[in-house]
């Protein structure tokens, strides 16, 4: 009787664990996810973690590449891997963005850097498959099922403006489907839409409203693989729920969408934004809440919270200083309405460079609670094709960790950046230089490379479990030292954090007026100890300039 009684406790904290939910240091309270505040890890699937060396060609692509342009061999399983082991949980990672994982061209092209692949994940051959390289679709389900299990939703990376381009094994799409020029020269609405963003990439013909047949070549690919039938099967059920006509643009968003029904994925990251219509975003968003409502109906043990699928939006050269419009020129645009909860914000490693913490951190608070107020933006200092990261010779680490996981809105990691991968790489040309493989011999064996990495796990923990960092009002308590404090109220929710940063090492008295009681006992999250609020200050004794303190 006692063992059935010890193992049915065990059973009860298992399912009480909150694997959606994250307990907080300081109140017990369940710390609540919300997109807004999240940290989100971005990386490229073939250059993070090799775990199936097996799956490393495919589709006979062995031909010499220009340098970092070929595939390496990560994988979906590479993450799971990482996943399990605790490394994105010891990160303070709540979200993964992952690059498409859809099937690539299985031939390479040459624009002057190189022969080049698919690698990358924004060169579609067939959106209803995963692409060899990365994996099938049972390491899909179990790297979602694993994130979920440590409190870690799954982005993924929707491209719905083009196909790969054209090469020896990759035929044009046809002519009712995609254009092949002009190119665009971004000086108007139109100019940037209607057309091709670089020679070679055809545009998806989004604005079409008129039905086209599926193209020869995925007929041909599907029969081939015995999958003709219920591919066709699940369009006619699409088209006949929705009604919408099969226009190119429909089809890429229910084979879209059904990554969603299948797998559970909690959002997506959409690519090349302002290339598209906006209508196209929401009706993209209209079929993706279908189908996380389906989703959920049909997987209850599985729901996390009641939070709505996430959508981000890439902008290119979008700031968060204009609010929710893009300026085409001659047209003004909001990408928030009735389509995306977020868009990446491209002005914030100008921001971190030009602005000391208050005017930044204070800044970016306003704008959230004013012109942004009910939606997020993205926050990030290196990304995979932005050719002037905030620190590309990785001489700041320390400080990228500060600015970036301190700042209002939602951050997003770069793979590497926690580890100071280099990404200045001799011999690449254009954006490889920014996708080298992880570093991980140096986080395993470099003594320099483990500090620096312990200075964004402990930033990025105390991110997660503090949602105020992310979406708190923000008020300075003192300019010099610099203190800060951010507090959440949501319901019966409260979280409040006080922040120094800048200051001495060894003793340090940090004013907390008016927040905290007296005898209150806090903990410096950055030192772990714990401290009493005396007479509204704490006295803290650590070798450390930063003081991140919470609730006990």
């Amino acid at each position: 009787m006692r063992c059935f009684l010890l193992i049915l406790y065990c059973l009860v904290c298992l399912n009480s664990c909150g694997i959606q939910k994250n307990k907080t240091a300081k109140t017990n309270e369940e710390t609540p996810f919300i997109w807004e505040a999240a940290n989100l890890y971005f990386l490229l699937t073939d250059r993070f973690n090799n775990a199936d060396f097996s799956n490393d060609i495919n589709f006979n692509r062995t031909a010499k590449t220009g340098k970092l342009r070929g595939f390496k061999g990560g994988d979906i399983k590479g993450i799971t891997q990482k996943i399990k082991a605790g490394y994105f949980t010891n990160l303070g990672i709540n979200a993964i963005w992952l690059t498409p994982i859809v099937e690539q061209i299985h031939g390479g092209t040459d624009e002057g850097t190189g022969l080049t692949y698919g690698f990358h994940g924004y060169w579609a051959n067939d959106w209803t498959a995963l692409d060899p390289n990365f994996g099938i679709k049972e390491d899909l389900h179990e790297l979602v099922d694993a994130a979920h299990k440590k409190g870690i939703r799954i982005v993924l990376d929707a491209v719905i403006n083009h196909t790969g381009p054209i090469t020896d094994k990759d035929p044009v799409w046809p002519k009712n489907w995609v254009r092949t020029h002009p190119k665009c020269n971004y000086k108007a609405y139109d100019a940037t839409i209607t057309c091709t963003l670089v020679d070679n990439l055809p545009d998806i013909k989004t604005e079409v409203n008129e039905s086209v047949d599926l193209p020869a070549q995925l007929i041909e690919k599907w029969k081939k693989e015995g999958r003709y039938e219920q591919e066709v099967a699940e369009l006619n059920d699409f088209f006949n729920r929705t009604g919408y006509p099969r226009a190119p643009r429909f089809y890429i968003i229910k084979w879209l969408t059904d990554y969603i029904t299948e797998f559970g994925i909690d959002g997506y990251r959409c690519d090349t934004v302002k290339h598209t219509e906006e209508y196209v975003w929401q009706e993209f968003k209209a079929e993706c809440d279908y189908a996380f409502a389906e989703w959920k109906k049909n997987n209850p043990d599985k729901v996390l919270d009641d939070n709505n699928f996430y959508l981000v939006g890439e902008i290119y050269n979008y700031g968060i200083n204009t609010g929710q419009y893009y300026d085409f020129g001659d047209k003004k645009v909001n990408y928030f309405n009735n389509a995306f909860q977020s868009l990446i914000n491209f002005q914030f490693k100008w921001n971190a460079a030009q602005q000391d913490y208050e005017k930044l951190f204070s800044s970016y608070s306003n704008f959230l609670t004013t012109d942004l107020k009910g939606f997020g933006t993205l926050n990030y200092l290196t990304s995979h094709d932005d050719g002037k990261p905030y620190d590309a010779s990785r001489e700041k680490p320390f400080d990228t960790a500060t600015k970036l996981l301190l700042a209002p809105g939602t951050s997003q990691v770069y793979y590497g950046d926690e580890s100071a991968r280099p990404l200045i790489i001799e011999g690449t040309e254009g954006d490889a230089t920014l996708r080298s493989f992880m570093n991980w011999d140096a986080i395993k064996n470099d003594v320099k490379t483990k500090k620096i990495l312990l200075h964004w796990q402990k930033l990025g923990k105390f991110r997660a479990d503090h949602p105020a960092i992310g979406v708190g009002i923000h008020q300075m308590i003192n300019r010099e030292p610099y203190v800060f404090y951010r507090r959440f109220l949501k319901d019966d929710y409260n979280d409040l954090v006080v922040v120094g940063l800048g200051l001495p090492k060894g003793e340090k008295i940090l004013e907390v007026p008016a927040l905290f009681k007296n005898n209150e006992v806090l903990r410096d999250a950055y030192s772990n100890q714990k401290v009493k609020v005396k007479n509204g200050k704490v006295l803290i004794d650590s070798e450390f300039s930063i003081v991140l303190l919470e609730k006990k």
